[in-house]
Protein backbone atom coordinates (compact mmCIF):
# COMPACT_ATOMS: atom_id res chain seq x y z
CA UNK A 1 0.00 0.00 0.00
CA UNK A 2 2.87 2.35 0.85
CA UNK A 3 4.44 1.77 -2.56
CA UNK A 4 1.11 2.39 -4.27
CA UNK A 5 0.72 5.66 -2.38
CA UNK A 6 4.23 6.81 -3.32
CA UNK A 7 3.61 5.92 -6.97
CA UNK A 8 0.33 7.85 -6.95
CA UNK A 9 2.03 10.91 -5.45
CA UNK A 10 4.77 10.74 -8.09
CA UNK A 11 2.23 10.50 -10.89
CA UNK A 12 0.30 13.49 -9.56
CA UNK A 13 3.53 15.49 -9.26
CA UNK A 14 4.52 14.54 -12.80
CA UNK A 15 1.14 15.56 -14.18
CA UNK A 16 1.34 18.84 -12.31
CA UNK A 17 4.81 19.49 -13.70
CA UNK A 18 3.58 18.77 -17.23
CA UNK A 19 0.63 21.11 -16.72
CA UNK A 20 2.94 23.87 -15.49
CA UNK A 21 5.22 23.28 -18.48
CA UNK A 22 2.30 23.43 -20.93
CA UNK A 23 1.03 26.58 -19.24
CA UNK A 24 4.45 28.23 -19.41
CA UNK A 25 4.91 27.27 -23.06
CA UNK A 26 1.45 28.59 -23.85
CA UNK A 27 2.13 31.91 -22.16
CA UNK A 28 5.52 32.30 -23.82
CA UNK A 29 3.96 31.31 -27.12
CA UNK A 30 1.27 33.96 -26.70
CA UNK A 31 3.92 36.56 -25.93
CA UNK A 32 6.04 35.64 -28.97
CA UNK A 33 3.03 35.43 -31.26
CA UNK A 34 1.97 38.93 -30.31
CA UNK A 35 5.42 40.45 -29.97
CA UNK A 36 6.00 41.54 -33.56
CA UNK A 37 5.55 45.22 -32.75
CA UNK A 38 9.05 45.41 -31.26
CA UNK A 39 10.56 44.36 -34.58
CA UNK A 40 8.10 46.30 -36.75
CA UNK A 41 9.01 49.64 -35.18
CA UNK A 42 12.80 49.17 -35.29
CA UNK A 43 14.91 51.37 -37.56
CA UNK A 44 18.01 49.16 -37.86
CA UNK A 45 17.67 46.69 -40.73
CA UNK A 46 20.96 44.93 -40.00
CA UNK A 47 20.08 44.44 -36.34
CA UNK A 48 16.72 42.90 -37.23
CA UNK A 49 18.26 40.76 -39.95
CA UNK A 50 20.64 39.25 -37.41
CA UNK A 51 18.07 38.94 -34.60
CA UNK A 52 15.12 37.40 -36.43
CA UNK A 53 16.61 33.91 -37.02
CA UNK A 54 16.92 33.36 -33.25
CA UNK A 55 13.28 34.34 -32.73
CA UNK A 56 12.14 32.07 -35.55
CA UNK A 57 14.02 29.08 -34.15
CA UNK A 58 12.60 29.80 -30.69
CA UNK A 59 9.10 29.78 -32.20
CA UNK A 60 9.86 26.45 -33.86
CA UNK A 61 11.14 25.04 -30.57
CA UNK A 62 7.93 26.05 -28.82
CA UNK A 63 5.85 24.59 -31.65
CA UNK A 64 7.62 21.27 -31.13
CA UNK A 65 6.18 21.30 -27.59
CA UNK A 66 2.84 22.90 -28.48
CA UNK A 67 2.16 21.99 -32.15
CA UNK A 68 -1.42 23.31 -32.16
CA UNK A 69 -0.70 26.79 -30.84
CA UNK A 70 -2.49 28.92 -33.44
CA UNK A 71 -0.63 32.12 -32.59
CA UNK A 72 2.77 30.49 -32.94
CA UNK A 73 1.82 28.90 -36.25
CA UNK A 74 0.78 32.27 -37.63
CA UNK A 75 3.95 33.91 -36.26
CA UNK A 76 6.06 31.22 -37.96
CA UNK A 77 4.21 31.56 -41.27
CA UNK A 78 4.50 35.35 -41.33
CA UNK A 79 8.00 35.49 -39.81
CA UNK A 80 9.71 33.09 -42.21
CA UNK A 81 7.99 34.73 -45.18
CA UNK A 82 9.01 38.25 -44.22
CA UNK A 83 12.57 37.27 -43.35
CA UNK A 84 12.94 35.35 -46.62
CA UNK A 85 11.72 38.24 -48.76
CA UNK A 86 13.05 41.27 -46.89
CA UNK A 87 16.58 40.00 -46.36
CA UNK A 88 17.44 36.86 -48.33
CA UNK A 89 15.57 37.62 -51.57
CA UNK A 90 16.61 41.27 -51.59
CA UNK A 91 20.24 40.26 -51.15
CA UNK A 92 19.85 37.81 -54.04
CA UNK A 93 18.48 40.54 -56.29
CA UNK A 94 21.26 42.95 -55.38
CA UNK A 95 23.92 40.27 -56.00
CA UNK A 96 22.58 39.22 -59.40
CA UNK A 97 24.68 41.68 -61.40
CA UNK A 98 27.91 40.80 -59.52
CA UNK A 99 27.73 37.11 -58.67
CA UNK A 100 25.11 34.97 -60.41
CA UNK A 101 25.98 31.83 -58.45
CA UNK A 102 25.70 33.56 -55.08
CA UNK A 103 22.41 35.14 -56.11
CA UNK A 104 21.06 31.74 -57.17
CA UNK A 105 22.07 30.24 -53.83
CA UNK A 106 20.22 32.94 -51.91
CA UNK A 107 17.20 32.57 -54.15
CA UNK A 108 17.17 28.86 -53.37
CA UNK A 109 17.29 29.68 -49.67
CA UNK A 110 14.38 32.10 -50.10
CA UNK A 111 12.35 29.31 -51.68
CA UNK A 112 13.10 26.93 -48.82
CA UNK A 113 12.26 29.52 -46.15
CA UNK A 114 8.98 30.39 -47.83
CA UNK A 115 8.03 26.75 -48.25
CA UNK A 116 8.67 26.29 -44.54
CA UNK A 117 6.39 29.27 -43.90
CA UNK A 118 3.75 27.75 -46.18
CA UNK A 119 3.86 24.56 -44.13
CA UNK A 120 3.12 26.45 -40.93
CA UNK A 121 0.31 28.34 -42.63
CA UNK A 122 -1.31 25.14 -43.85
CA UNK A 123 -0.98 23.63 -40.39
CA UNK A 124 -2.80 26.63 -38.97
CA UNK A 125 -5.62 26.22 -41.49
CA UNK A 126 -5.83 22.51 -40.74
CA UNK A 127 -6.43 23.16 -37.05
CA UNK A 128 -9.94 24.20 -38.00
CA UNK A 129 -10.38 21.88 -40.96
CA UNK A 130 -8.35 18.65 -40.83
CA UNK A 131 -7.32 17.43 -44.26
CA UNK A 132 -7.51 20.92 -45.74
CA UNK A 133 -4.09 20.75 -47.45
CA UNK A 134 -4.97 17.57 -49.33
CA UNK A 135 -8.39 18.95 -50.27
CA UNK A 136 -6.80 22.19 -51.48
CA UNK A 137 -4.66 20.27 -53.96
CA UNK A 138 -7.67 18.39 -55.32
CA UNK A 139 -10.36 21.09 -55.42
CA UNK A 140 -8.84 24.49 -54.52
CA UNK A 141 -11.99 26.62 -54.74
CA UNK A 142 -14.13 24.08 -52.96
CA UNK A 143 -11.54 23.69 -50.21
CA UNK A 144 -11.31 27.41 -49.41
CA UNK A 145 -15.08 27.91 -49.54
CA UNK A 146 -15.36 26.66 -45.96
CA UNK A 147 -12.97 29.28 -44.60
CA UNK A 148 -14.35 32.21 -42.62
CA UNK A 149 -13.29 35.77 -41.78
CA UNK A 150 -11.24 34.68 -38.76
CA UNK A 151 -9.11 32.55 -41.12
CA UNK A 152 -8.02 35.50 -43.28
CA UNK A 153 -4.60 35.97 -41.57
CA UNK A 154 -3.70 32.35 -42.30
CA UNK A 155 -5.11 32.52 -45.84
CA UNK A 156 -3.07 35.64 -46.54
CA UNK A 157 0.24 34.48 -45.10
CA UNK A 158 -0.03 31.01 -46.63
CA UNK A 159 -0.72 32.55 -50.04
CA UNK A 160 2.09 35.09 -49.61
CA UNK A 161 4.61 32.44 -48.58
CA UNK A 162 3.58 30.13 -51.41
CA UNK A 163 3.65 32.92 -53.98
CA UNK A 164 7.09 34.05 -52.83
CA UNK A 165 8.38 30.47 -53.06
CA UNK A 166 7.09 30.20 -56.63
CA UNK A 167 8.67 33.53 -57.55
CA UNK A 168 12.02 32.37 -56.16
CA UNK A 169 11.70 28.91 -57.72
CA UNK A 170 10.68 29.58 -61.31
CA UNK A 171 13.00 26.80 -62.45
CA UNK A 172 10.78 24.25 -60.64
CA UNK A 173 7.83 23.40 -62.93
CA UNK A 174 6.00 21.44 -60.24
CA UNK A 175 6.13 24.39 -57.86
CA UNK A 176 5.08 26.87 -60.55
CA UNK A 177 2.16 24.57 -61.34
CA UNK A 178 0.80 25.20 -57.85
CA UNK A 179 -0.10 28.80 -58.67
CA UNK A 180 -3.87 28.07 -58.80
CA UNK A 181 -3.68 27.06 -55.14
CA UNK A 182 -2.16 30.41 -54.23
CA UNK A 183 -4.88 32.13 -56.21
CA UNK A 184 -7.63 30.22 -54.41
CA UNK A 185 -6.23 31.20 -51.01
CA UNK A 186 -5.77 34.91 -51.70
CA UNK A 187 -9.06 35.27 -53.57
CA UNK A 188 -10.95 33.72 -50.67
CA UNK A 189 -9.20 36.11 -48.28
CA UNK A 190 -10.23 39.00 -50.54
CA UNK A 191 -13.84 37.80 -50.53
CA UNK A 192 -13.97 37.54 -46.75
CA UNK A 193 -12.15 40.72 -45.70
CA UNK A 194 -10.67 42.68 -48.63
CA UNK A 195 -9.39 45.58 -46.52
CA UNK A 196 -7.77 43.41 -43.82
CA UNK A 197 -4.65 44.76 -42.14
CA UNK A 198 -4.61 48.16 -43.85
CA UNK A 199 -4.97 46.71 -47.33
CA UNK A 200 -2.35 43.94 -47.18
CA UNK A 201 -4.44 41.81 -49.55
CA UNK A 202 -4.69 44.67 -52.06
CA UNK A 203 -0.92 45.06 -51.76
CA UNK A 204 -0.45 41.40 -52.65
CA UNK A 205 -2.80 41.64 -55.61
CA UNK A 206 -1.04 44.68 -57.12
CA UNK A 207 1.81 42.38 -58.10
CA UNK A 208 -0.22 39.20 -58.54
CA UNK A 209 -2.79 40.34 -61.11
CA UNK A 210 -0.28 40.14 -63.96
CA UNK A 211 0.25 36.44 -63.19
CA UNK A 212 -3.39 35.38 -63.39
CA UNK A 213 -4.13 32.84 -66.12
CA UNK A 214 -7.31 32.86 -68.18
CA UNK A 215 -8.64 36.16 -66.88
CA UNK A 216 -10.19 38.66 -69.27
CA UNK A 217 -9.40 42.36 -69.26
CA UNK A 218 -6.28 44.40 -68.60
CA UNK A 219 -4.35 43.10 -65.60
CA UNK A 220 -2.73 46.52 -65.20
CA UNK A 221 -6.11 48.11 -64.60
CA UNK A 222 -6.94 45.53 -61.94
CA UNK A 223 -3.58 46.18 -60.30
CA UNK A 224 -4.20 49.91 -60.40
CA UNK A 225 -7.53 49.52 -58.58
CA UNK A 226 -5.82 47.50 -55.84
CA UNK A 227 -3.07 50.11 -55.71
CA UNK A 228 -5.50 52.96 -55.23
CA UNK A 229 -7.37 51.09 -52.50
CA UNK A 230 -4.12 50.22 -50.71
CA UNK A 231 -3.07 53.87 -50.78
CA UNK A 232 -6.41 54.94 -49.35
CA UNK A 233 -6.28 52.39 -46.53
CA UNK A 234 -2.74 53.38 -45.56
CA UNK A 235 -3.29 57.12 -46.10
CA UNK A 236 -0.28 57.11 -48.39
CA UNK A 237 2.08 56.31 -45.51
CA UNK A 238 3.12 52.81 -46.57
CA UNK A 239 5.92 52.35 -49.09
CA UNK A 240 5.14 48.85 -50.36
CA UNK A 241 2.14 49.66 -52.64
CA UNK A 242 4.19 52.32 -54.44
CA UNK A 243 7.13 49.97 -54.98
CA UNK A 244 4.91 47.08 -56.11
CA UNK A 245 3.08 49.30 -58.58
CA UNK A 246 6.32 50.64 -60.02
CA UNK A 247 8.02 47.24 -60.22
CA UNK A 248 5.12 45.42 -61.86
CA UNK A 249 2.78 47.72 -63.78
CA UNK A 250 5.11 50.60 -64.66
CA UNK A 251 7.83 48.25 -65.91
CA UNK A 252 5.36 46.07 -67.81
CA UNK A 253 3.89 49.15 -69.51
CA UNK A 254 7.37 50.63 -70.01
CA UNK A 255 6.22 53.82 -68.32
CA UNK A 256 9.50 55.18 -67.07
CA UNK A 257 8.07 58.50 -65.95
CA UNK A 258 5.49 56.80 -63.71
CA UNK A 259 8.10 54.33 -62.44
CA UNK A 260 10.45 57.07 -61.28
CA UNK A 261 7.64 59.20 -59.83
CA UNK A 262 6.27 56.30 -57.78
CA UNK A 263 9.68 55.39 -56.39
CA UNK A 264 10.59 58.97 -55.56
CA UNK A 265 7.28 59.26 -53.77
CA UNK A 266 8.09 56.06 -51.88
CA UNK A 267 11.46 57.46 -50.78
CA UNK A 268 9.84 60.70 -49.65
CA UNK A 269 7.65 58.94 -47.08
CA UNK A 270 8.66 59.72 -43.50
CA UNK A 271 9.28 56.32 -41.91
CA UNK A 272 8.81 57.82 -38.44
CA UNK A 273 5.28 59.03 -39.17
CA UNK A 274 3.95 55.51 -38.55
CA UNK A 275 6.32 53.77 -36.10
CA UNK A 276 4.41 50.49 -36.41
CA UNK A 277 5.30 50.40 -40.13
CA UNK A 278 8.85 51.73 -39.77
CA UNK A 279 10.73 48.51 -40.49
CA UNK A 280 8.55 47.52 -43.46
CA UNK A 281 8.88 50.98 -44.92
CA UNK A 282 12.67 50.89 -44.57
CA UNK A 283 12.77 47.49 -46.29
CA UNK A 284 10.79 48.77 -49.25
CA UNK A 285 12.69 52.04 -49.45
CA UNK A 286 15.84 49.97 -49.78
CA UNK A 287 14.19 48.15 -52.69
CA UNK A 288 13.05 51.44 -54.21
CA UNK A 289 16.65 52.72 -54.27
CA UNK A 290 17.81 49.47 -55.84
CA UNK A 291 15.14 49.68 -58.53
CA UNK A 292 16.01 53.29 -59.33
CA UNK A 293 19.58 52.16 -59.87
CA UNK A 294 18.36 49.75 -62.56
CA UNK A 295 16.33 52.18 -64.66
CA UNK A 296 18.54 51.76 -67.75
CA UNK A 297 18.16 47.98 -67.58
CA UNK A 298 14.41 47.99 -67.04
CA UNK A 299 13.41 50.50 -69.71
CA UNK A 300 14.21 50.43 -73.41
CA UNK A 301 14.11 53.80 -75.11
Amino acid sequence: MYRTLVLAIMLVALQAACSVKRFAIGKLGDALAGGGATYASDDDLELIRDAVPFSLKLIESLLAESPKHRGLLLAAASGFTQYGYAFVQQEADELEAKDVAAAAARRGRTRRLCLRARGYGLRGLELKRPGFAAELRKEPKQAVAGMRKEDVPFLYWTATAWGAAISAGKDDPALVGEQPLVEALIDRAAELDPDWDHGAIHGFLIAYEASRVGTKGDSAERSRKHFERALALTEGQMVSPLVSMAETVSVAKQNRKEFEALLQRALAIDVNAKPEWRLANLVYQRRARWLLGRVEELFVE
